[in-house]
């Protein structure tokens, strides 16, 4: 039972952040634009993997979308941590990694709401 409290409380963190990150890409914020555009991505793709983040965060919340709700935020994770590796941005890669094992563990947990073996 304290497992799936701490569980719970996790995923609530997981979909608070993925909301907080995926609309500040969707809105436009301006360090958004800046960390992305030094990668090419244009403000639409920004907007775009601001959808995607937002979608996947809405997803970890339903036990049956549990699953590709965290590959997803993941996915959107590492392919952050890649770029940031790519141009040798060591600290803001190691900045990310708490957050991608956060949607691992979470993974691991599975929902605290989930029932049955499907």
């Amino acid at each position: 039972m304290i497992l799936k409290l701490i569980n719970a409380a996790l995923i609530i963190f997981a979909v608070f952040m993925g909301f907080k990150q995926g609309y500040a890409m969707f809105s436009g914020k301006p360090e958004m634009l800046a960390m992305f555009g030094k990668w090419g991505f244009s403000k639409t793709a920004v907007m775009v993997n601001g959808i995607v983040t937002i979608l996947a965060a809405v997803l970890i919340l339903f036990p049956k979308t549990f699953l590709w709700g965290n590959f997803l935020m993941a996915a959107g994770i590492l392919l952050i941590i890649c770029l940031q590796l790519l141009h040798r941005d060591f600290r803001g890669a190691l900045i990310e990694v708490p957050f991608l094992l956060l949607n691992l563990l979470i993974i691991y947990l599975q929902h605290p709401l989930k029932t049955g073996t499907s």
